[in-house]
């Protein structure tokens, strides 16, 4: 027989890639490195983001305030007017921090608070680092600032190589990422959502960008969210950029990337994309706004970190089954945004059996053309048809259309980002959570739970205006049972697709292969 010598074969290239691996490692972890235990300060009330705050939280005793960040740039410029405004300190939870225009600019914010002697904690999916390693290297020399990695890479290395070994080694670990997103400022504001750290969130440069949901957060939820953070920072997984041999405080790490972040805030500054946020925002960042806030019972729900332990699938870890009660507790309409959504068999019967006792389930989720994962619209794709014969409605993001400019005319599209649940226009979740297998079984997620008709208005008119033609495609079936995409073009007549629309044969082809692999668990 052929198969000894094949798996000898086999068992020789794995061990010289895992060689190649820790060959190509430039830095190990050091899990003897002492970590230091911290917490959140208590709110800063003497202070003047207090001062904003305080004057809003009276009167509503226990219940939390709300504003919906919609804008890109709206987002981007409520994050740095907060910073600029702490006296106390800054907690930040990202699964990606980019080192690119809008990632220098929110660290340049950072450093400057830092400065002023606020503390800033910074913790970053290893996965989500990237480029920025050196970045945030330079701001961990600063005396108050520090920054930690979430279930981290055992060793560093320039050669992606190391890291497709390393997934070898320990796959089922390294599989599972912190997907959390959250930014608070003196214990008294929060920005809770689905955006992380970098250009493609906050609609600048040539990237594709992300159409999004954050909600400012003030009230009682605020320190909820801070007690997840503490859970997190402190956790096991949770090691100090300084445990690994790159880095090195006394060569001067600090002030080199002082000076490469203040020339390159110069250099947006004077940008293109600096004007339009002024064009954009003639009234300031939302934070600074007067108006009304969005009042009600709120509460921050978050994954436990030891959901990124091998073969820890137990609910008493996620979220995922206080989310399935809000789901069940429909009696008249349900709204579901999710930027990847395959739901599995057992959710699908689920959602169409809402569907079927009259609830009226509509979805919001990419198109094939819009999606930045054309792999999880393969699986997402698969449960389409059973959900539309259940009544389901379904409304998938379109792209960019070809002669319509972005808001700074250089994206290459548009894809949805957001995550969110509207129940009966009165309860809402809006966080970092998909609705698909790999935010409920192995990524650690977040997000705020409300009861407040006000917030609940305010995303179910995102829906609605992300859901229009011009803006989305409505998916149904025609008379023959045959799938269709009816949108309209940019005269504003209506047009019907019966295939997956403004993609390439080729793209549709990949997508048809994609969905006979049983990977929805992966997704």
């Amino acid at each position: 027989m052929q198969t000894e010598p094949h798996s000898q074969a086999w068992r020789r290239w794995y061990a010289l890639l895992i060689l190649v691996a820790l060959a190509s490692a430039c830095s190990s972890l050091r899990t003897s490195y002492v970590k230091p235990y911290s917490a959140a300060f208590a709110p800063a009330h003497a202070s003047p983001t207090a001062r904003l705050v305080e004057p809003k939280v009276h009167g509503h005793a226990g219940q939390s305030g709300f504003r919906l960040l919609v804008n890109n740039n709206d987002a981007l410029m409520s994050r740095v007017v907060l910073a600029d405004r702490a006296t106390h300190s800054i907690d930040l939870q990202y699964y990606i921090f980019d080192d690119d225009a809008t990632g220098r600019l929110v660290a340049q914010r950072l450093l400057a608070a830092a400065d002023r002697g606020v503390r800033v904690r910074l913790l970053v999916d290893d996965l989500g680092v990237g480029k920025a390693e050196s970045m945030l290297e330079g701001l961990d020399a600063h005396p108050n600032v520090e920054v930690r990695l979430f279930n981290p890479f055992r060793t560093r290395a320039p050669s992606f190589i190391s890291k497709i070994g390393q997934f070898v080694i320990d796959g089922p670990r390294l599989n599972r990422r912190m997907h959390n997103k959250s930014f608070i400022v003196d214990n008294l504001v929060a920005i809770v959502g689905g955006r992380n750290i970098g250009d493609a969130y906050f609609e600048d440069g040539q990237t594709q960008h992300f159409r999004d949901l954050d909600v400012i957060a003030i009230g009682p939820v605020v320190q909820q969210s801070s007690r997840a953070f503490d859970t997190y920072w402190n956790d096991k997984a949770a090691y100090p950029i300084a445990a690994f041999g790159s880095v090195k405080r006394g060569d001067g790490a600090l002030e080199r990337v002082r000076r490469s972040l203040t020339e390159r805030a110069r250099v947006l500054t004077s940008s293109d994309y600096a004007a339009s946020l002024i064009d954009a925002l003639p009234g300031g960042a939302n934070v600074d706004r007067p108006g009304q806030w969005l009042w009600g019972n709120a509460a921050l729900v978050a994954d436990k970190p030891q959901k990124v332990d091998d073969g820890d699938d137990s609910n008493a870890a996620t979220i995922a089954p206080t989310l399935d009660a809000m789901i069940g507790s429909a009696q008249h309409e349900l709204l579901l945004v999710s930027a990847y959504f395959v739901p599995g068999d057992e959710n699908t019967r689920y959602f169409a059996s809402l569907a079927k006792r009259g609830v009226a389930v509509k979805l919001l989720t990419n198109s094939l053309a819009a999606t930045d994962e054309p792999m999880v619209h393969a699986g997402y794709s698969r449960y389409r048809r059973q959900l539309l014969e259940a009544g389901v409605q379904i409304y998938e993001l379109r792209p960019m259309l070809p002669d319509q400019p972005s808001a700074h005319g250089t994206s290459s599209g548009v894809s949805l980002h957001a995550k969110a649940i509207v129940v009966d226009r009165q309860r809402v979740f809006v966080g970092s959570m998909n609705l698909d297998l790999r935010s409920r079984l192995l990524n650690t997620e977040m997000g705020v739970l409300a009861d407040s008709p006000e917030l609940a208005a305010a995303i179910a008119d995102y829906f609605d205006r992300a859901s229009l033609p011009r803006n989305a495609f409505h998916v149904e079936l025609d008379d023959r049972g045959r799938l269709t995409w009816t949108s309209e073009d940019k005269k504003g007549e209506r047009i019907v697709y019966r295939h997956e629309p403004q993609v390439s044969l080729k793209r549709r082809v990949e997508a048809d292969f994609l969905r006979l692999l049983p990977i929805d668990g992966l997704l």
